[in-house]
């Protein structure tokens, strides 16, 4: 088998001899533009005194091991008083939830994270309050409280035609989000429940408090920038030029304060919708990632999420050539990936592989690097994070019995540390391998002209004069390909394959990462 490679049950390709000169290729930290961020739920994370919550000391303890594996960033669901676990309903824009220490707690916190290069950015919910918020209570005391137009107020009569309709159209959206306080006489308006009433954002007064908020956690607080929830809606979705307008204006107050505020926005819906909100959102998560992943596997349509991913970035440059693509493999509003991929190790791995080697700034949801496993409700997609054994795991969170991520059913951590072709070491060895290949992390994405079989998904990445060919098989069966001239050396390598003199034989959910030759 003259000149041939035989890469057989290949975890990963040793980086230190990816550099043609045989020199350790140097890792850079790409955040934002195309760092790695690293999403933790701060009551499942880590305990650190024993009440069965995770809390930021525990984060604390923790920051080496995010730093471990490679992230440059954590953002942090909320962390803010709330009458509800997940936080999205607050009760205190400037206070941190007792449950999870304090407000010097995560100040110590910020201080760990900058020491080790974490950058910090934390969830800001500002499309709504929870109905016990000091402004909600005063707001619906009566018409004349000076926080009445905190809130949107429409007295009975305004909305008869919505309320008499309740009988025969349960389901009505413009029904559900009109709620009735317990005075029978004026109705507020709530996207989402009743629990979460909007914000008035045509008030002045609000968004000045709003922005006020703001300059609280940038400046005297000290984090790096903001994940925006619900930024759609804002104001109501018949009125998108006023959300985009808000966001222009949201972040010129940010940046006035901190220059290089980082601001990443929820805008949960095709391109098209989500593309006019980069100039005030530079960085918006890109869902339909997410979704194109999860149907090209069941599809096995290797080419569909290549093209998608190519799509979408020329559509967004022609909106601003510097927006900031968050890539999503999952997060804590989907099941788990490893769920989704119907608990197939080799689909998960290949899957953390594509979102890794593909051009934008990933997002990792804790607990995915160690394949844990959620389904609906959310809670059970936010279950705690498993550090050791259950015998010896004095960090593990206890708020809620787990359903699917069990010592039975996932492997804990130090477990997988000692394992090389655990779920965390290729996490880590492909986030090692993106940071030290600059062509992986900020290089443009090209796709091939020449045909491959349907299950090939492949690409090149280029930055400068270093060029790379990612190639994966996303089916079941294996394929021949012709490899392009040039791209001889493997840095990374997933599953069987056999190439010999550029003819790649690759099984299925096999992965190929070459460096051109120059």
């Amino acid at each position: 088998m003259k000149s041939s490679i035989l890469l057989t049950s290949m975890v990963s390709i040793a980086i230190a001899s990816a550099c043609t000169q045989n020199e350790k290729p140097e890792v850079k930290n790409y955040w934002p533009e195309a760092g790695v961020t690293y999403e933790i739920f701060v009551q499942s994370f880590a305990d650190s005194n024993g009440d069965g919550i995770g809390d930021f000391n525990g984060v604390t303890e923790k920051l080496d091991y995010v730093k471990e594996l490679g992230a440059d960033a954590i953002w942090f669901m909320p962390i803010m008083p709330s009458p509800t676990y997940h936080k999205y309903d607050v009760t205190d824009y400037k206070a941190v939830h007792p449950d999870y220490g304090t407000l010097e707690d995560f100040k110590r916190l910020l201080a760990e994270a900058h020491k080790r290069d974490i950058k910090i950015v934390i969830d800001m919910i500002i499309n709504h309050t929870s109905n016990q918020h000091p402004w909600f209570l005063e707001s619906k005391s009566g018409r004349d409280n000076p926080y009445r137009d905190y809130y949107v107020w429409a007295q009975k009569d305004t909305i008869a035609d919505f309320l008499d309709k309740k009988v025969i159209t349960l389901d009505s959206d413009n029904i559900r989000q009109w709620h009735d306080p317990g005075q029978g006489e004026d109705y507020y308006y709530g996207f989402f429940w009743g629990g979460m009433p909007d914000l008035n954002f045509d008030n002045p007064k609000v968004r000045e408090e709003i922005y006020d908020i703001g300059r609280f956690w940038l400046e005297e607080v000290g984090v790096d920038g903001f994940r925006l929830d619900a930024a759609k809606h804002i104001f109501p979705d018949d009125r998108p030029l006023d959300n985009h307008a808000f966001w222009k204006e949201f972040r010129e107050k940010m940046e006035a304060i901190k220059p290089d505020v980082y601001l990443v926005g929820e805008v949960y819906d095709k391109k098209e919708v989500v593309a006019p909100y980069l100039p005030g959102l530079p960085a918006l998560f890109n869902f339909d990632f997410h979704y194109t992943l999860l149907e090209a596997f069941e599809k096995e349509d290797g080419m569909l999420l290549a093209k998608k991913q190519k799509e979408i970035i020329d559509f967004y440059q022609n909106i601003t050539p510097n927006f900031i693509d968050a890539t999503i493999s999952s997060n804590h509003d989907q099941p788990r990936l490893l769920n989704e991929l119907g608990s197939d190790p080799s689909k998960m791995k290949q899957a953390a592989a594509i979102l890794l080697t593909m051009p934008g700034a990933p997002y990792i949801y804790y607990g995915e690097e160690i394949g844990m496993l959620g389904l609906k409700p959310d809670e059970h997609i936010r279950e705690p994070f498993l550090w050791d054994v259950k015998e010896k795991d004095q960090w593990r969170a206890t708020w809620i019995e787990p359903k699917y991520s069990t010592d039975e059913t996932v492997t804990p951590l130090a477990l997988q540390r000692e394992d090389p072709k655990s779920y965390f070491n290729h996490y880590k060895d492909l986030i090692a391998l993106r940071n030290s290949h600059p062509a992986l992390a900020i290089g443009e994405m090209i796709l091939p002209e020449q045909e491959f079989p349907k299950s090939v998904m492949a690409y090149f990445r280029k930055s400068g004069d270093q060029e790379i060919f990612v190639i994966h098989n996303i089916g079941s069966n294996e394929v021949d390909v012709e490899l392009p001239e040039g791209y001889k050396e493997v840095i990374f390598g997933l599953g069987d394959g056999i190439n010999v003199n550029g003819n790649l034989n690759l099984k299925g959910f096999a992965s190929r990462v070459y460096l051109k030759n120059i």
